[in-house]
Parts: structure tokens; sequence; C-alpha cells
């Protein structure tokens, strides 16, 4: 029986009654533990109820203080209770999962005034966790083989030998090895190129063991926007391959920062490919006793397949602060994909015979014929370059071709906005100009409700701003105008980067700035994220350096008293956001501009967060001189924004 809030009448509407107590929540309940009464949260509730009744897709957009976070919480929770199906709050990333969990998070102060006993469970996305096999390699064969070593020792006793478990035992979570680097981490954390369905460890793998904890959640589980399209696309692949889905069926979805789903579902819907894989998924097929031409067809795929990802490296071009590198396509390479594909093709059918022989494990078989499929559907987008987006990553393990649809809003619109189901999207920065057909367009949502409530802080009193444009012939250094303004607040800053590559370049030019030293600087990448914000929040002279927290990043006081933003954060020249460009009438006012002003938006509205809260935020950029540019970005600063000449 379900555990309401409220006294329930079953001859009533229950969205009715859910509403009420949220009302009485708002006026009554949380006003006596000390809390506000906000205008703007109560009218956010009653948007809310509406969504929730009729079971639609919504757009809450609301400012910085207004608590929209508790709201929606508490809706999801009186859902899911009546429904008997979790709700899934999806953050746009792990910090800002973080951010909602922690000890004296949203959750906690719900169940802490209003008596609530929530079971709230984190579905972490699976680059969260240790991958036991590359622990192994990296602890015997890796350079760095100390901190692995102890990472190995360290983890609980059934890993090393078959105890059998008493109760869910969670381990090998990102967060709990927070001094390692993500260059660190990657030696050992999950990727998408490891093979779980046969691996022999992965009934003791934290992964999967926190899986099947998340999944009897009664309440909420948290999860990130990746990992929520992650469960939208292989949905389907996994009840094939007799597998649960990654989420369970659930009565209603939050999206946490909205604004970043279209990001998040692209992400998932890529197809990445790479010979090393490949080659070990189809050459499992020769442990058994199977036919010659089957063994003739599988070495020269692999042939055709050694000779494509060296093609591949030759024919791609370096993209500008970015890991990517842009694939020119000729016809060669194109002969090269289509040849390989054949010979994909002369494997599939030879397996078709193969079967009927019993000579290969049907495990072992359904396994390769999945990854087959999943080549020739991802290579098939080549025959059609016009909805293709792709380029190729170089690590030292070799060539990854990353492969991605131009458009996902159609299959959006079927498997998650199609549904009859409560959708929320909660962010202060949804709408452009007013209007929030941006971002429906992009997901392809044509039917929803959608409202603006603003913040209820000061900014004219609270925040002063300046703009320095910069020149482009410009000879001062940068680096050292920003190390001059970090004396304005004596630290306590935040500095927002576009890119890891501008991250970079800041970090090796200030450490050769004498000035430099009287900060104590954090870069994201150097630790796990929820352990740098932490120090960063405990240190109030500290200055934090990221590329990722342009949104959710919640510092009330003094620890975060000042936003620098290195320079306006405009789409970068990759191959998505190229895609984008050339899609549209008028690419700088289509694309440009709107995701420009979204991300602004959202990095300097880290800096007041509460009533209390005062700062400044400095912005760097080329695109001030520009006057249509400038005249956008002071629209959402106080009226007393300072402009510097251009330096």
């Amino acid at each position: 029986m379900a555990n309401y809030p409220f006294q329930f009448d079953p001859g009533s509407p229950f969205i009715q009654q859910a509403s009420d107590w949220i009302a009485d929540v708002f006026y009554e309940l949380l006003p006596e533990a000390g809390f506000e009464v906000r205008d703007e949260q109560i009218y956010m509730a009653f948007q809310l109820e509406r969504a929730y009744n009729e079971k639609k897709t919504i757009f809450a957009e609301a400012g910085v203080g207004t608590g929209k976070t508790l709201v929606y919480l508490l809706y999801a929770i009186c859902y899911a209770r009546y429904t008997r199906k979790p709700a899934i709050i999806a953050c746009a990333d792990e910090s800002l999962i973080e951010q909602l969990v922690k000890p004296e998070g949203d959750i906690a102060k719900l169940a802490r005034h209003l008596n609530l006993t929530i079971d709230a469970r984190l579905g972490k996305s699976p680059d969260q966790y240790i991958c036991l096999n590359k622990l192994d390699d990296v602890r015997v064969n890796g350079e760095e083989a100390e901190p692995f070593g102890t990472i190995y020792d360290e983890l609980p006793k059934f890993v090393h030998r078959p105890d059998t478990m008493q109760s869910f035992h969670p381990y090998g979570n990102r967060k709990d090895y927070p001094e390692l680097s993500d260059e660190q981490w990657n030696h050992i954390g999950w990727d998408v190129f490891q093979d779980c369905l046969v691996c022999s460890q992965r009934h003791r793998c934290g992964q999967t063991l926190s899986r099947e904890h998340y999944r009897k959640a009664a309440d909420l589980i948290i999860c990130s926007h990746d990992f929520y399209m992650e469960h939208v696309w292989t949905y389907d692949a996994r009840k094939r391959e007799g597998q649960l889905p990654l989420l369970p069926e659930h009565s209603s979805v939050v999206f946490d920062e909205g604004h970043l789903l279209e990001t998040a579902a692209q992400n998932a819907l890529t197809y990445k490919l790479k010979h090393s894989l490949f080659e070990s998924i189809v050459t499992r097929l020769l442990d058994g006793e199977v036919r010659e031409s089957l063994a003739y067809a599988i070495e020269d795929a692999i042939s055709a397949s050694e000779a494509l990802f060296e093609l591949l490296r030759l024919s791609s071009v370096q993209v500008q602060d970015s890991n990517r590198k842009e694939v020119v396509l000729s016809d060669k390479l194109l002969r090269e994909i289509t040849r390989f594909s054949g010979l994909l093709a002369v494997i599939e059918e030879e397996l078709v015979f193969e079967s009927g022989l019993h000579t290969i494990d049907d495990y072992q078989l359904k396994i390769v014929e999945e990854h087959l499929e999943m080549i020739q559907l991802a290579l098939s987008l080549f025959k059609q370059p016009e909805m293709l987006i792709s380029w190729v990553t170089e690590e030292r393990e070799g060539v990854t071709l990353v492969i991605m649809p131009r458009k996902v809003k159609e299959i959006l619109a079927d498997k998650v906005f199609g549904r009859k189901m409560p959708v929320v999207f909660s962010s202060a920065t949804l709408s452009v100009d007013g209007s929030f057909d941006y971002i429906a367009r992009s997901l392809g949502i044509s039917d929803y409700q959608s409202f603006t409530v603003a913040s209820p802080y000061d900014y004219e009193a609270q925040m002063h701003a300046v703009l320095y444009p910069e020149s482009a012939e410009s000879t001062v250094n940068k680096t050292a105008s920003v190390l001059q303004r970090l004396s304005k607040s004596e630290g306590g800053s935040l500095i927002l980067f576009p890119s890891f590559e501008q991250l970079n370049r800041f970090r090796a030019e200030a450490a050769m700035l004498p000035e430099a030293a009287q900060y104590r600087f954090l870069y994201e990448g150097s630790a796990e994220i929820s352990h740098l914000i932490s120090q960063f929040q405990n240190d109030e002279g500290s200055v934090l350096c990221a590329v990722t927290l342009w949104e959710g990043l919640d510092i009330p006081g003094p620890s975060l008293s000042h936003v620098i933003v290195w320079s306006l954060p405009f789409p970068p020249h990759d191959p998505v956001f190229d895609a984008k460009r050339k899609d549209a009438d008028d690419p700088f006012l289509d694309v440009e501009m709107p995701h420009m002003l979204l991300r602004m938006r959202q990095g300097i509205g880290r800096l007041i967060r509460t009533r209390e809260d005062r700062g400044i935020v400095t912005i760097f950029g080329q695109q001030l001189n520009r006057q249509e540019v400038a005249e956008q970005i002071e629209r959402f600063l106080p009226s007393t924004v300072e402009r510097m000449a251009p330096c």
C-alpha cells in the first residue's frame, strides 16, 4: 500500500489532492521550518499540476532562487507512489547529481522537514564505475601500477573470491577515488569498448550490482541525461538479448537543466567503431570447429577493417580546440567502407549456415550477430552523407570512428515525448527571447505546456558586471589580465572555459607568471569533480577552473564571489555543430547565438545563489566588439554594466 504524505480519498482525483497538499507544504509546513514563502515556487507548483494531470510535457523555466527543485521533487514522489512506479530525475551530468543527493541537498531537506522517508537511489552511468578487466590489465602491465595495485587490494573481499554477498555492497564508484585525475581514471573506468555481456566478472562488478539495487527504488531514481538516453536507445536491443532495460518502467521524467538534453540524445545515439574491438569479437567465432569458408571470411574482414581504420587516420583533419578529427570523405574512403560492409555481409551469411550446425555457442553467436548488425547500421549512414555526422578520435590504443545521425528529434518524438507520461524540463534557461520554439524544435516536441518565472533576486544591487572586448590583434597577455581581475575578489572565483584546450592553455601560462602563486588553482580533470567542488567551497581564497560547470554549481557565500568567463561560449567548430550550421538559414542567428546566450545565462547564474550574495561577473571575448552580441548579453546583466576599452 502506498504511503501518501496526506490522507488519500479514493473518490477524488489524486493529482488534485497531491496539489492541495503541496500547496500546504509551501504555504505552511516549510515556512514553519524556517523557509520563506515564495510566490514563484507556488506558481510553479500549480503549473506542474496541469502537466501531471494531463500527462504532458512542460517547459518549466524558473530563475535562480525560485526553489524549482523542491516543486518537481514533491510532484515526482507523490505520482510515483500513486502509480507504484519510480520517477526518474535525469540531471545534465554527474556533478549535478551530487548537488541533488548531498547530505544538505533538496532531497534531504524534504525528508527532514516533512518527516518523509524518501527512497531515492542513484543510477550512475557505466563510465562512473571501475572495469575490473581494465584494472587487472593496468595494475600488471601499466606504467603507473602503484595506485592501481592499491585500488585492487582495497576492493571488497567478494570481488577476489567467490564469497556470497549477504546484502548490497556498493563499490567501484568514481566518487570513491577523488584523488585520481580524469586521465588516471580512464585507465580503469568502464568505456564503451568493454564487452560486458561475456565478461566473466560481470556478476561481481560494481556497475552490475548497483543496477540491481537502483531498479528496486520506490520513489526516485536519479541518473544523468546520458544514462537516460542510453536507456532509451538500448531498450529494444537489451530486450532482444534477454536483458532487463537499463531503467525500470517509470511514472514520470524530470530533465533538470533540460536545455542540454539534445546533446545527451546525440551522444547516446552514437556508434563507436574500433578495429581492435571488432577483431576481438569476431575471432571468438574461431574458438570452435567452424567451416573453412567462415574462417577465411573472418580473416578477410579483419584485414579490411585494419586497412579502413588506417585510411581513416590518414583522411581526417584535426578540429581546433577539440579532440575530434573531421573525416574528409573521398571516393577511396567510401570504396573501403563499401568493401568492409560487403565482407561483414559474407560473415553474416556464413553464420546462418553455421548456426544450423551448432558448432558455435548460441550466446556467443548472438553477441557477434548483434555487433555485426550494429556496424552495418552505422556504415549504412555513409550511403546518405547528408544524414550523417562523423569524426575520428585517436589515442594510444588506436583510431575510433564515431558515427552519429544528423537529427535525433524523430526518434525522441517517438520513444520519449510520444508516450502518455508527465515530462518536466526544469532550468533557468529554456527560452530564447521569450520563446521555447528553439528547444522544442531541436527535440521534436510539438505539443507542450510552458511557463517562465523570474528570479526573485535583485541583480541590480547584488551583481557588478564588467565586459572586456578583445581585439584580434591584441598583444596583451590575457592570462595576466585574468590574474589581475582575481585580485578584485582575492580568489573566491570560478573561471569558465569553453573547452579543455583553452583551460589547459591558461594553466600552462599561469604556471609561468609569479602573480599566480598567491592563489590556489583547482583544475577540472585533475581530480574527481565533486571532490574539487568541495575543496573550492571550503577554501574561500581558491580559484576553480572548469569547462563543464556552466550549469548546476550551487555555492552560496564568499567562496564564489566572482565568475570570470574566459571567452564567449559559442559552439565549437566540430562536426556536430557544423552540421547544425549547414542546416540553418542563418547559422549565426539560428545556431550560434541561441547556444551562446543559453550557456552564458547559465554561467552567470552561478554567482548569485541567495539574497545575501554579492559578486562580480567579468566577461572576456572578441565577439563583444560586435554591437548586436554585446547588446544581447547586456540584456541579462545589471544596467550598470561596465564596458572596458578593447584590449
